[in-house]
Formats: C-alpha cells, structure tokens, sequence
C-alpha cells in the first residue's frame, strides 16, 4: 500500500469535497480516512489515500492537485506518508 497525504486548506464554496474526490476516484485512489471542517469561512480538509492502484506517479498527482487548487482558488498539497510523518516528528 502506498499511502498519500492530501490537505486541503481555502474558503468554503460549494463542490470542493465533490471535485477532489471525483479526481481521486478518475485515477483510481483510494480514500483510507477523511476529515474535513469548515471554521469561520475557511474550508480544512485531510485526507489519507491509497495512490498504489494509480496509474499516475506520485509527483503526477501532486502537480494534479495543485492545479486543481490553483483553479478552484485553494491550497491542495500531497505528500506521501513517510515524508508527512518525517516533517511532523517531534
């Protein structure tokens, strides 16, 4: 299994949830755990994904995801899980 992390930070507006998952599902990766808030406006969204079924590589769906960020006017960033949990160890 090779696991992905992908954050979603930017304004709430209606379709975010339903177009990063349509991307995810097009590519075939799998969504393993989701967590998702909206505080004041602002739209948070942490997914942990399977990429390993992808036909794409990983730095592929990055630049995938930036793009669609970019055109939806939010920060969408992936990150495979041993990168995330080497940045995020104490």
């Amino acid at each position: 299994m090779e696991k992905t992390i992908i954050t979603v930070v930017g304004r709430d507006t209606v379709g975010i949830i339903a177009r990063v998952c349509t991307y995810l599902a097009q590519n075939n990766i799998n969504i393993l755990d989701i967590s998702q808030t909206i505080v004041e406006g602002w739209f948070n969204m942490m997914m942990v994904t399977d990429t390993s079924n992808s036909p794409k590589a990983s730095d592929e769906i990055a630049d995938d995801m930036d793009e669609l960020g970019r055109s939806m006017n939010l920060s969408i960033r992936c990150m495979h899980e041993d990168i995330f949990n080497a940045m995020h160890r104490i």
